[in-house]
């Protein structure tokens, strides 16, 4: 299959963290279609049901894996059952999280520690547990990809938005690293970096500054979607293996930063 097929992705076996709602379900759709069958790893069974069915519809290929990514012990049955339903695992959407922000003053330990748990934590275990199964896939001759979803707050200062992003520059270092450590063994390793996107993951925050902050934003900006950072992902897994885009920064055309 080429990058212009109508399912580049025929014969790849993807899974996906974050999957019911979001970048992740966007993404999982847009692999599905392209001819991957996709595992779809999220806490929410109901809404993990409501995709498959919807992929399935569409004649695609969905196995919904309730989990919550912060249970290490839950994590790695889930991977190991979607490798075994599957026959392994090449494709690879690390992509759970969540954005917290607040003013540091505030003490807010307890959200500070559910980005850490989740963002962090979560995301070095998922790459542990998929690590062996991109090792064998690329062994076998196979494309092995790696995608992990930071934000352009790894980069870029936003003001109460300091452990959510210091969160995201570790993925991003994280990813360097091992893209580094995995490339030799023809493995593609990707830091996605989206600017504003239009997601629950505004709903989750409860600061009225930062609330304000992204009324502001999105009163001037037209957010990108979740669509729209999952056709960079399928566009990337569709590149010969000989090519791997490391970082890849997509914004909204009007912000600034």
């Amino acid at each position: 299959m080429t990058v212009n097929s109508p399912q580049p992705l025929q014969g790849r076996s993807a899974l996906i963290t974050g999957a019911s709602s979001g970048i992740g379900a966007a993404t999982a759709e847009l692999l599905a279609a392209r001819g991957a069958t996709v595992a779809l790893l999220a806490r929410r069974k109901d809404r993990l049901d409501e995709l498959t069915g919807r992929i399935t519809a569409a004649g695609g290929t969905a196995l919904p894996v309730p989990v919550d990514v912060t249970d290490t012990v839950a994590l790695g049955a889930a991977v190991s059952r979607a490798a075994a339903e599957f026959g392994g695992v090449d494709l690879v959407v690390n992509n759970a999280g969540i954005m917290l922000p607040a003013p540091i003053e505030q003490q807010r330990a307890d959200q500070w520690q559910t980005q850490i748990d989740l963002n962090v934590t979560a995301a070095v275990h998922t790459v542990g547990a998929v690590t062996p199964l991109l090792v064998a896939a690329a062994a076998a001759g196979r494309t092995a990809d790696l995608f992990t979803t930071s934000s352009i707050a790894a980069q870029n200062i936003f003001p109460t938005f300091a452990v959510y992003s210091a969160t995201k520059a570790f993925i991003t270092h994280l990813s360097r690293h091992l893209r580094a450590e995995l490339g030799g063994r023809d493995i593609r390793v990707s830091a996605i970096e989206p600017g504003i996107v239009g997601t629950e993951l505004q709903g989750h925050v409860t600061d009225q500054g930062a609330l304000d902050w992204l009324a502001g934003a999105a009163a001037s900006v037209e957010f990108l979607t979740p669509q729209d950072v999952a056709e960079v992902i399928a566009f990337a897994a569709a590149l010969p293996k000989r090519v791997n885009l490391q970082q890849v920064t997509i914004m909204p055309t009007r912000q600034a930063a």
